[in-house]
């Protein structure tokens, strides 16, 4: 950011409201690094306004933040489709608040991102800014330059594809903490009996490596093979590497670390106390927001 000059008000004001723009952005785009380009961008733009004459900072900032967002995932599209593997989203570092809120936990799920990325540009960001965030139908129209009982439409529709394509997933923090800590001693333990009895049958695990890490390319399906394929991830980790229990994403999860460097993240989705589904993520352009 530039420096103040006496009177200057663009650097307070656009500070006070860069976290909710950060959330924002995110959300829409699933990415940490292109949430900070928006982010940055949205700062430029505010430089060259003169802020007495804004009647709104807040509504401004969403407004070109938003913009902002919707246009680099329709640039991201393409590139998502020719990413070597899976893609999932960039794991966050989530504070307890976070997770203590059901609704702001769930729009930062790694599940529900997922589930976002078959929504067009529009109605994610439509989606984003009325479940996440509240906003009213009449000021997302507003925002995102459309009438208002197109808003309303998007809205439906992005519901209806949500609800259609979501899984439910246990929201007990309690029971999702003993399970991840359950699995991580699994883990370290080189146990697979044990982690077995923390997997449902029919558990599935998508790992993201981005063609640069030897994370398999396919998702595995089954308690056996999925226990069989963390064991083998577990030994691959580089020597002194820790690992430990974080809330990533709205709840626990586990990050490794080699020293200060994150080498590996996993996101575990629970149904019924056994883990259902396993995020990993061991790209390591996609781990910078996890780093000490």
């Amino acid at each position: 950011m530039t420096g103040n000059v006496p009177g200057d008000q663009h650097e307070p004001l656009f500070t006070k409201h860069r976290g909710l723009l950060y959330a924002v952005a995110y959300r829409v785009l699933g990415s940490v690094t292109e949430a900070e380009d928006v982010v940055q961008e949205a700062w430029l733009r505010w430089t060259r306004v003169e802020p007495a004459t804004v009647v709104d900072p807040e509504a401004f900032l969403v407004r070109v933040t938003i913009r902002l967002a919707i246009d680099h995932l329709r640039s991201a599209r393409a590139r998502r489709e020719s990413y070597i593997g899976p893609w999932l989203p960039e794991p966050v570092l989530t504070g307890p608040d976070v997770a203590a809120d059901a609704v702001l936990a769930d729009s930062v799920s790694t599940a529900l991102l997922l589930v976002l990325e078959t929504l067009s540009p529009l109605q994610r960001a439509v989606f984003v800014l009325n479940e996440a965030f509240g906003y009213p139908y009449a000021e997302i129209a507003r925002l995102v330059g459309r009438e208002e009982p197109a808003v309303r439409q998007l809205a439906h529709r992005a519901r209806k594809a949500v609800e259609s394509r979501r899984r439910r997933y246990d929201s007990n923090l309690v029971t999702r903490q003993q399970v991840t800590e359950r699995f991580l001693a699994a883990c370290s333990g080189g146990d697979i009996t044990a982690l077995i009895e923390v997997l449902a049958p029919d558990v599935t695990m998508i790992s993201d490596g981005g063609g640069l890490t030897g994370a398999p390319r396919k998702p595995v399906h089954g308690a056996d093979l999925v226990a069989r394929a963390i064991v083998v991830l577990s030994r691959q980790q580089p020597a002194g590497s820790t690992a430990e229990v974080l809330h990533l994403n709205g709840g626990p999860g586990v990050v490794v670390r080699c020293g200060s460097t994150p080498v590996l993240a996993m996101t575990l989705h629970l149904a019924d106390g056994l883990v259902q589904t396993i995020h990993v993520v061991s790209n390591p352009r996609k781990l910078t927001a996890i780093a000490l």
